[in-house]
């Protein structure tokens, strides 16, 4: 009997539980609204990382001695790794198929304000890690670059620390000496992640009621400064599926290969945009041509909207369990703190050049701060609070440029510090 319930339990917590689960219960928690204020699709990363605080202290059990229940093993953070990288590509290249057909037709004054923002936004974080680094001796510039991408929740920018911090490990371990390079940068990534989640994503629901926006006067004004005439393709054209799943796959697959192109930027380090930034510039693409000869490669909004709020939630679900298991493994508070003011800090000031530099509106302000501080689960929560999915043009011009600039980043403070 006893062996039949462990049997039981333990398909109960099969990870495919685990992961609906935890959607389900963050629905529940992002729903409840307090103050007109609500984490929305951000309550899924907030159950995530709840239970990967947990799972430290409970990795596994048993019942009546009999079979051990295992919560969290290497195979497991893989699977999450998995979903991250999946949730992320639906994500983005739905994001950047929607903003596709406006984005290459609206380059402007605004479009330099973008470039620039996500520019300024991650150099001013990457001086705060850079000084933080600098002045706190033990503060190393791994663990600072970990809080920089954490606190900007950018994965191809721990990606980017991380291989430089492996290969010093490595060069260290031929020497003869142990170092934590990859460590660092892993934990400061978990300790920051939380904070540059959630802070980003209040952020762009307080600031309109703190100023006392009129939204639905901003979402009138935003779309008719912004009416962009579609061009419609001439003849008859094929769909492959009623559902727009061709031209999807289509896109994702092309922003992988466009994110797998390696850059040399010297001492044996490259560049890449990865599978997010390559994503991106995939459904951007895509979303622009509309045909491939006869083919039609259009989506309907309904599937774009579908497949951006999936790719939301399982990109929050597989980040954020790994991030809550990382959270304790080497937490301070010295170490939140600076994650927490690598966030707040550029987001301030890019929100205070947007408004008074480039006399940017509202809406165009705030897709351009969570593009500059590449903030998926921040667009998700902008678009619900605009009610309009068209606040992510700002996002996606944005949104290459930080990428850009934190990887580089990364790499540099590693590297110099």
């Amino acid at each position: 009997m006893t062996a039949y319930l462990a049997g039981v339990v333990s398909s109960i917590l099969s990870f495919i539980f685990i992961v609906f689960a935890i959607g389900a219960i963050g629905y529940l928690v992002g729903g409840i609204k307090v103050k007109g204020i609500e984490l929305g699709t951000a309550g899924v990363l907030l159950v995530a990382l709840i239970w990967g605080v947990v799972v430290n202290f409970v990795p596994s059990f048993d019942i009546g001695g009999i079979k051990t229940i295992t919560l969290w093993s290497a195979s497991i953070k893989s699977n999450f790794g998995i979903v991250s990288n999946i949730g992320t590509a639906l994500f983005v290249t739905a994001v950047g198929l929607i903003a596709g057909p406006k984005f290459f037709r609206s380059f402007n004054k605004s479009t330099l304000a973008y470039i620039v923002l996500g520019f300024v936004i991650i150099i001013i974080g990457g001086v705060t890690a850079a000084l933080f680094a600098i002045f706190d001796p033990n503060c190393s510039s791994s663990m600072a670059v970990g809080l920089l991408t954490g606190g900007l929740t950018s994965t191809p920018g721990f990606s980017a620390g991380k291989e430089v911090a492996v290969a010093l490990d490595e060069a260290a371990k031929l020497a003869g000496e142990v170092t934590t390079f990859e460590a660092d940068v892993t934990a400061g990534y978990g300790i920051a992640y939380t904070f540059g989640v959630l802070g980003v994503v209040l952020f762009v629901q307080i600031l309109p009621k703190i100023l006392k926006v009129n939204m639905e006067d901003e979402v009138a004004h935003f779309q008719a400064a912004n009416q962009i005439q579609i061009p419609e393709p001439k003849g008859k054209l094929t769909q492959m599926d009623p559902f727009g799943f061709f031209p999807f796959f289509l896109a994702v697959a092309l922003g992988c290969i466009i994110g797998a192109i390696k850059i040399p930027i010297g001492n044996d380090s490259f560049f890449s945009l990865g599978n997010s930034g390559g994503c991106l510039i995939g459904g951007l693409l895509v979303g622009h041509f509309a045909h491939i000869g006869k083919v039609d490669l259009r989506i309907t909004k309904q599937t774009l909207n579908f497949m951006r709020e999936l790719g939301l939630v399982l990109f929050l679900i597989g980040a954020g369990v790994p991030g809550g298991v990382n959270f304790i493994s080497k937490f301070r508070w010295t170490y939140f703190i600076y994650g927490a003011v690598m966030t707040t800090v550029p987001m301030i000031v890019g929100y205070v050049i947007a408004r008074y530099v480039f006399k940017l509106s509202i809406l165009n302000n705030l897709g351009s701060i969570t593009g500059g501080m590449t903030s998926t689960p921040a667009l998700g929560t902008l678009i619900a609070t605009a009610g309009t999915d068209e606040v992510s043009a700002a996002y996606a011009a944005t949104y290459p440029f930080a990428l850009v600039s934190i990887v580089l980043a990364s790499k540099i403070i590693i590297m110099l510090i």
